[in-house]
């Protein structure tokens, strides 16, 4: 009896915490920056089982009988930010035994325990594409992930195709990083020239598969470079190429105009000077850029200003924001968005290129990216206005979960701790 007592009690209490995780969170008071709509003063936003169940003004929405309700006044709520391009999560990439690795895969090198995942959310990043370097032509294929620290690193992926189970896009370069790889390429020249043969051979594989119409006998052997170079073909995969100078971002959209596949621009120091070019091109689905204060050391930079946002919206091209940690702290996304509207960009695509525009960038604006109704319950509570440099990230929700709270001593201190919290040497001892 005792023992059937004691089984009884477990599954009432298990019972108890489903149903406390299946309860509605309603956050009630808050300034709501939907970015898909105006500027809610007096907002309500609705959470349950991960999703956004309703967003509005007060007295608009109905709230749950049995919701857990969080007093948020004073404060302002926005979407996750989605950074497009970071090395958090301590991966590599392709290395100096070919200067093309389309078959490297990021994924089998994420620590998915790296504490690097709480700088992210101590700066509220939700979404991020965590890429290989830039050191190659192609240094393999990215990831996209949500920052929640995991046991595996299948449960931060987010799948973009559920069909072919792809979960990130393709890294190339371009400019003056593949040319320090090992002599091959020496020139800008040869760097296109081989990519362009790269993707010649990945349409006549492409070819022989489309003639074997499923005959198992007529197709070709399995290829891994082959195989992920004809998902970027056929729009499976999207390009995130590096690049700076203006000429090399020409070269970067011209070789994906001729081969028609997708392309996000990445840094783009010089697009002030193509801005026009970027936004009249077929294959650009938009740039990911980086702000003025992130260290270099590079030449092709020289000409990097913070106008980029400015003359980018001008031009009418999608533009978004990235970190490229650890070259810019996670914690500092929101820092050069603030920067290119004291330049002359527009505060309203200031903040969607740190949301929205970057889901657009990887393909996820169906799930994250604005707080609409059905989307995933990714948000951040801010204590003040996003751009000021008084505010502080105070909590971030990944999928309806509290993920991060600087309220938390442990946690916390990613958000005010040094950045010895973080190097590559004292993370696994940690764990």
């Amino acid at each position: 009896m005792r023992k059937l007592l004691t089984v009884f009690v477990m599954l009432c209490l298990w019972t108890i915490s489903l149903q406390a995780q299946d309860r509605p969170h309603v956050f009630e008071g808050a300034e709501i920056i939907p970015i898909t709509g105006e500027v809610i003063s007096n907002g309500v936003l609705v959470v349950q089982n991960g999703k956004i169940e309703a967003v509005g003004e007060a007295g608009s929405v109905s709230i749950p009988r049995n919701a857990v309700r969080v007093d948020a006044s004073g404060k302002v709520i926005m979407p996750g930010l989605v950074d497009t391009h970071s090395h958090i999560g301590e991966g590599d990439g392709g290395d100096r035994s070919a200067t093309l690795h389309p078959d490297v895969r990021i994924m089998d090198t994420i620590d998915p325990r790296s504490k690097t995942f709480y700088k992210a959310l101590a700066g509220g990043l939700t979404t991020v594409n965590i890429m290989p370097g830039s050191g190659h032509l192609m240094s393999g294929q990215t990831i996209y992930v949500k920052t929640m620290p995991a046991n595996t690193i299948e449960d931060m992926l987010v799948v973009v195709d559920e069909e072919t189970g792809i979960y990130g896009g393709l890294k190339m370069a371009n400019g003056t990083n593949p040319l320090r790889s090992g002599g091959t390429p020496g020139t800008r020249a040869k760097s296109a020239a081989m990519v362009r043969s790269l993707f010649l051979k990945a349409q006549d594989y492409q070819n022989k598969i489309e003639e074997a119409d499923g005959d198992p006998e007529k197709m070709p052997s399995r290829d891994l470079e082959m195989e992920t170079l004809v998902e970027v073909l056929e729009g499976k995969r999207i390009v995130h190429n590096h690049t700076h100078r203006h000429d090399d971002i020409l070269t970067a959209i011209r070789l994906s105009e001729e081969f028609g596949y997708r392309l996000v621009l990445q840094h783009v120091s010089e697009a002030w000077k193509v801005a026009d070019e970027i936004a009249n091109s077929s294959s650009v689905i938009g740039s990911s850029i980086i702000g003025l204060d992130s260290p270099g050391g590079k030449m092709e930079t020289i000409e990097i200003f913070d106008i980029n946002g400015r003359e980018l919206e001008r031009a009418g091209a999608d533009v978004a924001f990235h970190t490229d940690d650890p070259i810019v702290d996670s914690r500092f996304l929101f820092r050069m968005a603030a920067m290119a509207v004291k330049e002359g960009m527009s505060r309203e695509k200031a903040l969607e290129s740190l949301t929205l525009a970057g889901a657009r960038m990887l393909d996820l604006e169906d799930r994250v990216g604005s707080l609409e109704s059905g989307k995933d319950a990714d948000f951040i509570i801010l204590s003040g206005d996003p751009f000021s440099v008084y505010t502080h990230v105070e909590q971030t929700w990944v999928e309806g979960e509290k993920a991060w709270d600087r309220e938390d001593p442990e946690q916390g201190k990613y958000a005010t701790g040094g950045y010895d919290i973080f190097r590559a040497a004292t993370l696994h001892s940690h764990h």
